[in-house]
């Protein structure tokens, strides 16, 4: 009890116990009132899409699902037990073996919580997904059957802003990337891209607006 009253969960009244919190009892009952709701943030690499989940799930308190986070040890171990490197992600063994078990775990993940009733927020860059209008509808349906819904959301980036946010972050998982940025570039980076499906553009080039303010206007639009 001390410490439930101590974090603000529980106020204390002499001579007639303890009452739950008002703003909290307001709050459970917001959330309950609620569908969850499913945010599925793409992005090539370096385009942003894992800052703005975080900005986004500091902003709402959802869940945070990021693909990397989840998964990234587990797809190192096995590229090297493969006979490949930890760097791959453009050879067969990553893209037709491994890559597919990453989404699966990753949308698993995103099931669950939702199923749990808690708004989730996944990223990754769903460069072959976001390319399927069927993907779309069949990811749709399932939440729908669970009584959820689906915000998509693309982290458009030009080439020069991506090369400089890849080489800050020094992944070794962007080695070939970034030593073959132009061949990389040119293979099938469309920074022009859209979804096939309603979604929400986020723009993170050196110009544009801050992803904290674009944050916060995507989530009026979710309000509306």
């Amino acid at each position: 009890m001390e410490i439930l009253t101590g974090e603000g969960l529980i106020y204390t009244r002499p001579r007639s116990g303890r009452i739950v919190a008002e703003s909290v009892s307001t709050q459970v009952r917001n959330n309950e009132s609620r569908r969850p709701r499913a945010v599925i943030v793409g992005g090539y690499a370096g385009s942003g899409k894992t800052e703005f989940g975080r900005i986004l799930a500091r902003e709402t308190r959802w869940a945070m699902l990021d693909k990397d986070t989840i998964t990234r040890s587990i797809v190192d171990a096995a590229l090297v037990q493969l006979g490949s490197s930890m760097q791959d992600r453009e050879s067969g063994i990553y893209l037709e073996t491994i890559r597919p078990a990453e989404y699966e775990c990753l949308e698993a993940a995103m099931q669950e919580n939702i199923q749990c009733g808690v708004s989730t927020i996944v990223t990754a860059p769903f460069l072959r997904e976001f390319n399927q209008r069927g993907w779309f509808e069949r990811t749709a349906a399932s939440l729908a059957a669970v009584g959820a819904d689906l915000s998509v959301v693309w982290v458009q980036c030009d080439a020069d802003s991506m090369y400089s946010y890849v080489k800050r972050r020094g992944a070794i998982r962007d080695t070939w990337k970034l030593n073959h940025w132009k061949e990389y570039i040119d293979g099938g980076v469309n920074v022009n891209f859209r979804p096939p499906w309603p979604h929400t553009i986020i723009a993170n080039n050196r110009d544009s607006e801050p992803l904290q303010l674009q944050t916060k206007e995507f989530l009026h639009t979710l309000a509306k």
